[in-house]
């Protein structure tokens, strides 16, 4: 038996390499933590292994579950690994692929978690600041995720915080940004950290002044919002107050006539996966859209694609389907997929708005209906189901197909004759890009231009591809 110790994805994956050149299976190996201590009668047979630096190579879908995996808190994650990558090299190359076997699904289920913590990091870290001894204000804030996820989650905050000098707090591992590079260091103890400051009250003001006490669904904010975060969330110490005064706050806004758009969270199910959301959007009243459209169009595609592609809404042909972009514009995404060498059963194809916005055409231009671009009160009432839908899916790629997706995941200043063709990092996946809707190509008057259009979607889907990497 050999005993090997490591702590980090990169220390695993030189140990991995060092034992499958050595041939050894994974029974032989027992997998230690970093802090674990061998026993008087333990080996760990590092003088058998060879220092060598030749290479095999290992599928890219592998290495990036590894990685992420390795995250996880629990012990059996590395064993788990080795296990899986010994039998992708002994003649299992497509195991990944099935998704019933017992390994697969464990490393799948465990990548959820971790993903999972990775986004409520993004969304529960709040950042006090601090004046240091230079006298320049550095903002401070300790996080407790479930898993030690600092270093997946930290590049989104140098994105997000680029323009000022931060450090985040846990338990595992801290990180630091001074404008320029990342720097991790070690675990910080919650007594560690700030206390309050006036930024914490200016967050209080806007927090309270953004509660919505006619949505609030206590059991729904602890599960998503769990209870042993609030004493990190300044927002919280305000949330039995709030709740308390909500009956007086509704009727004033009753009174006031002040309308709090609905959305679709009012319709989620108790359960979440793609199946219940897309038996619950059936019932879907948000919004006045679903009156006059024929049902509501949810998207379609393998539940872990990789790659997920977003529309404005439905058409003609897919509200009578009841399926996206099987319409003229679905069958140019199908060709220009084709000729990006992707196949349209791999990918997820939704829309940011489910129901079919239209208006009625004069009978001399026939009988199909015309689309009518959704407004920004109907995009933000249908907007939870499409991230419900990243969430569950969460892809390695999303490509947003015209201007109202784009503006959904980039912002509302986002412009897509601008922007095209940049990959860049959004709440949900680091490869974003945004490109031409197919419909906006064929609706192009000029044939050169719509040719031009055409080819760029085919370059963009190319380029966004998770397998190939950006040019």
């Amino acid at each position: 038996m050999r005993f090997v110790k490591v702590q980090t994805f990169d220390q695993w994956r030189t140990e991995a390499r060092r034992l499958l050149l050595s041939d050894v299976p994974p029974e032989q190996v027992a997998w230690m933590a970093d802090d674990e201590q061998l026993s008087l009668f333990d080996s760990n047979g590092d003088a058998e292994l060879p220092a060598t630096q030749a290479s095999f190579t290992v599928p890219k879908a592998f290495l990036d579950l590894a990685r992420t995996v390795a995250c996880h808190r629990v012990g059996t994650r590395w064993s788990l690994l080795y296990r899986t990558l010994w039998r992708l090299m002994h003649g299992e190359r497509h195991l990944l692929q099935i998704t019933t076997d017992e390994d697969v699904d464990a490393l799948m289920t465990m990548r959820k978690a971790v993903t999972r913590d990775v986004h409520k990091m993004k969304a529960f870290v709040r950042f006090r600041k601090v004046i240091d001894s230079d006298g320049r204000a550095v903002y401070v804030a300790w996080h407790r995720p479930d898993h030690r996820i600092v270093r997946l989650a930290a590049p989104f905050f140098s994105r997000r915080f680029s323009g000022m000098n931060w450090s985040i707090l846990t338990p595992d591992e801290s990180v630091t940004w001074d404008q320029t590079s990342l720097q991790y260091g070690p675990g910080i103890p919650v007594s560690d950290a700030p206390d309050d400051d006036a930024l914490e009250e200016l967050w209080k003001t806007y927090y309270a002044s953004i509660f919505n006490p006619a949505r609030v669904k206590v059991d729904t904010m602890k599960r998503e919002m769990p209870v042993r975060h609030w004493p990190t969330l300044p927002e919280t110490s305000l949330i039995d107050d709030l709740l308390q005064s909500a009956p007086e706050r509704v009727a004033a806004m009753v009174d006031q006539n002040e309308g709090f758009a609905e959305t679709a969270m009012h319709y989620m199910p108790e359960r979440i996966d793609l199946e219940s959301l897309r038996a619950a959007v059936v019932g879907c009243h948000a919004c006045d859209l679903h009156q006059h459209a024929t049902q509501p169009v949810f998207g379609e595609g393998p539940p872990d694609a990789r790659i997920v592609l977003v529309g404005e809404q439905p058409g003609d042909r897919e509200d009578l389907d009841g399926r996206p972009f099987v319409g003229p514009a679905g069958k140019l995404l199908d060709d220009a997929l084709s000729q990006a060498g992707i196949r349209r059963s791999d990918v997820y194809l939704t829309n940011v708005v489910k129901h079919f916005k239209f208006t009625e055409p004069p009978t001399s231009r026939g009988k199909r209906r015309l689309h009518q671009k959704p407004n920004a009160r109907e995009v933000f009432a249908c907007r939870p189901w499409l991230e419900a839908e990243l969430m569950l899916i969460q892809p390695v790629a999303i490509l947003c197909l015209g201007a109202t997706p784009s503006q959904a995941l980039f912002g509302r200043d986002f412009q897509v004759s601008k922007h095209r063709g940049e990959i860049r990092a959004t709440d949900w996946c680091d490869r974003t890009m945004a490109t031409w809707h197919p419909a906006a190509i064929l609706r192009m008057p000029d044939a050169r231009r719509r040719t031009e259009m055409q080819q760029q979607l085919i370059d963009d889907l190319t380029r966004i591809h998770p397998t190939r990497p950006p040019t």
